[in-house]
């Protein structure tokens, strides 16, 4: 009997050893690729953020020296404040926007639900230049359609040039970045709505329970690990923010427009910079893994 077990436990390790080695070959063509294109970039973005890194040059080690450069440097400070406006704008109102419209459709018939999901994902699959053209055409300071319908009901006297005006221009790109941000977070939040148990809804309405009471006591709660992840993703996008800066602005007028991502790329790809524009991207990856984890954390108390 005891060699019998003896006999088993061997089978049973072979078996375990041969599953565990087969799951190990399929998980290496990923493997490679994220050590290759993820972390080994990662590890050169924070070596050479050390470096005095230019094209055509020998890198030279220079320390904290970048880090006291970015420290002392207007642009970073402007940069970083426009990146903070758009991310504390961005994301609250987007995830409040999206779960309201995903609220409304999801009471409605099945199909009408399907178009309106495909309707405000549209902006998601839509290339990004394609988006921005119609933008600036919409914004344009002579014949763009937000200063004809402005001067037509009297909201405005002249035309205004909304893309090359300091007071105007961060906004115009938060309502496009809105827009293209709201499909995914809808889409996620009827998912969520389908999902969520209807008996306890329905158990809390006989109780009296108002429809409001209802979804703060009972939808909310069950929705949390989708509000949490529409957040993480939602804020992370916005500190990424870049194609529509480079599309409209370049940072104009007067840097009004500059973000950190904008900013990195004109160090690095423009001026060569490459030391410097990793120190940025160092310090964003650290602001956007502090932020992360404090979501992280108020979503677990919630």
């Amino acid at each position: 009997m005891a060699n019998k077990n003896i006999v088993l436990n061997m089978k049973s390790r072979k078996l375990m050893m041969r599953e565990t080695v087969t799951s190990y070959l399929f998980l290496t063509p990923f493997l490679l690729f994220f050590v290759g294109f993820v972390i080994y970039p990662m590890f050169m973005c924070i070596r050479t953020s050390f470096f005095e890194s230019t094209l055509g040059e020998k890198d030279v080690f220079i320390g904290l020296e970048n880090y006291r450069t970015l420290y002392n440097d207007p642009v970073f400070w402007k940069a970083l404040k426009n990146t903070m406006i758009i991310v504390f704008v961005s994301v609250p109102v987007t995830c409040a926007f999206s779960l309201w419209v995903a609220s409304a459709i999801a009471k409605m018939p099945v199909i009408a639900t399907s178009a309106f999901r495909c309707i405000f994902y549209l902006p998601v699959v839509t290339g990004s230049v394609a988006v921005t053209v119609v933008w600036k055409w919409m914004y344009n300071n002579y014949y763009g359609i937000f200063n004809f319908l402005g001067k037509e009901m009297g909201l405005i006297e002249k035309n205004i040039n909304w893309l090359g005006d300091e007071k105007y221009a961060l906004w115009c790109i938060i309502l496009i970045l809105l827009t293209t941000s709201v499909g995914q977070p809808i889409v996620l939040y009827v998912s969520a709505l389908d999902n969520v148990d209807k008996s306890l809804v329905e158990a809390a309405e006989v109780d009296g329970a108002t429809p409001m009471q209802a979804f703060w006591k009972i939808k909310w709660p069950q929705m949390m690990p989708t509000t949490l992840y529409i957040l993480v993703i939602t804020t992370i996008n916005s500190f990424q923010c870049f194609a529509l800066i480079q599309l409209l602005t370049a940072g104009g007028p007067n840097n009004s427009t500059m973000t950190i991502m904008y900013y990195i790329y004109y160090n690095a790809f423009k001026l060569y910079k490459y030391g410097y524009g990793n120190a940025m991207g160092v310090i964003l990856a650290i602001i956007i893994a502090i932020l992360s984890a404090v979501q992280f954390k108020l979503g677990e108390e919630k």
